[in-house]
This record gives C-alpha cells, structure tokens and sequence, in this order.
C-alpha cells in the first residue's frame, strides 16, 4: 500500500552527479577513522582496513558510507582540524580509488576539513553541529553544490550531556530545522537532509520522544536519517553494552522507518538491509 501524504516529501538528492533515489528507505554504512569511537568494532584507523570495511559495506548493501575523523561520543577529546584531516583524506583517496561506486559522506564539522574531503572525492556532507561550530560551513556547502546533512545539537561533543533543558523538544529541534533550512535555501543548497541528532544533547527519554514523533517532521518535505545504532538510549536503558545492542538497534531502526526515515545510519549494514526488505514487504 503506498503511503498517502498530504506532503510532497523530497525523494531524491544530487551526490556527484548521481541521482539518488529516497523513495526506498537507504542504508548508510559508519566507518570511524578514530582510535576512540565509542563501538569499538567501528573503528578502523588504518587506511587498508577502512578500505576493507568499505567494501564489505558496500556488498552487504550499503548505498552510503559515512567516514568520521573526529570522534563525538559524548566527553570525547577534542582533536585539531590538521589531526582530522589527516586521519581522512588518505581514506577518501583510498576509497574512491578502490571503490570509484562508493558514495562518500564526511562526518566533519569544519567547512576546511569538508572542502578538502569533497575536493579528494566525496559527495556528501554530514555536520553534526549543523552549522553552528564553523560559521563559514553553510556558505562553504553552498559553494561546493554537495547535500548536507542537517543535524541537532546542542554546544559541543565536550559539553553537550549538560544541555538537555527543553521546554518542549520535539518543537525546538522543528523551530531549528525550519531556520537552519530557510538560511541554506537562501545560499542554495539543493539537497539537505535532517537528523534529529539523537543522543546529541538530549537524554535518553528525550531521544525516545523524539523518534516517537518523527513523523512529526513531514510538513518540511525533507529527507530524514535516523541514526541510533548502538547509542546509549539502547544500550542504557537494556542495561547492556554497545557492543550487545545490535537487537536494540533493529527494532528501533524498524520504528525509525515507520515514522518516515530515509536513511538509517548503522554500523551494521547487513542487518539494516534486511529491516528495509521486510519493511518494504510488509508495506507493499
């Protein structure tokens, strides 16, 4: 049964001259360049088993890959620009020489850092700071013509476990998308894409009611990625690991796209396929 919505929700995005499907739920495959992410399967430093990493994404059916070279568990230590950029690029060049179909998001909050990914061949930037930690970020998108992924956070990795005061969460991180997208239309960014940032600066319960009312977000007509794989509202309230929290993490990736995501986040990409399939099968 397809779905019936009043909204024109944008289904597509521009990545490098490949036009990008959203109509069907996509997985995003994570790949930490970081010796201290906080899943430690995820982290793949070396060049040669990033590569890896990203080949057996991509055959388990990944249609994007996520490298990050800053690390933003909560608390994390804060690294220099060169150190992030270092730690990248060499992975980008590696990536899209091995695997030319890759699809390369950078995880960065720095314009710099970002300008010097897509000029080594990636597509998409993915900000968790939506703008607010390099103010030449939006500009530096706009110029460069990439999607971007809009996220919601509040101050920074370091501090951010002591900015969870809502009055009302679910309206503020609405309010923030709605300027944060009306400054990117006005530079023209193309194709932006939401995420609601859970465990950035929101408690457990926050981060539930968030997803609990994601659909929420369909008046702005923009993609959403849900990103909660393995993160501490699974793995805190299971009183289990985030090693232990893949289960956890399928069924709310289930939910996820239930309440309209386009994109899931993961750091297990073959199973996050496989809640797609039987979605899509129980919707169809």
């Amino acid at each position: 049964m397809a779905k019936d919505t009043f909204f024109n929700k944008k289904e597509s995005l521009n990545a490098g001259g490949r036009l990008i499907d959203l109509s069907t739920p996509k997985v995003m495959g994570i790949i930490n360049l970081t010796p201290d992410s906080f899943f430690q399967d995820s982290r793949k430093p070396a060049v040669a088993d990033a590569v890896q990493q990203a080949g057996k994404m991509l055959a388990d059916g990944a249609t994007f890959l996520d490298l990050g070279a800053y690390s933003s568990r909560p608390g994390a230590a804060d690294i220099s620009a060169q150190e992030e950029t270092d730690r990248l690029i060499p992975v980008v060049e590696a990536i899209v020489s091995a695997l030319p179909q890759a699809v390369l998001s950078v995880d960065t909050f720095r314009a710099p850092v970002a300008e010097a990914a897509v000029k080594a061949g990636a597509h998409i930037i993915n900000d968790i700071s939506g703008g607010q930690l390099d103010a030449d970020m939006f500009t530096t998108v706009a110029r460069l013509q990439v999607p971007y992924i809009l996220m919601h956070m509040r101050g920074t990795p370091q501090n951010m476990t002591s900015l969870t005061d809502y009055e009302d969460i679910f309206s503020e991180v609405f309010d923030y998308f709605v300027d944060k997208y009306h400054q990117l239309k006005q530079l023209g960014v193309n194709d932006v894409i939401l995420d609601p940032g859970f465990g950035f600066a929101k408690k457990a319960e926050q981060s539930y009611a968030l997803l609990n009312r994601m659909h929420e977000f369909a008046p702005l007509e923009l993609p959403i990625l849900a990103g909660v794989s393995r993160k501490r509202m699974i793995y805190g309230l299971l009183s289990n690991t985030a090693a232990e929290a893949l289960n956890g993490t399928t069924v709310l990736n289930t939910i996820a796209l239930q309440k309209g995501a386009s994109i899931l986040r993961v750091h297990d990409v073959k199973e996050a396929v496989e809640v797609v399939k039987l979605w899509q099968a129980v919707n169809s």
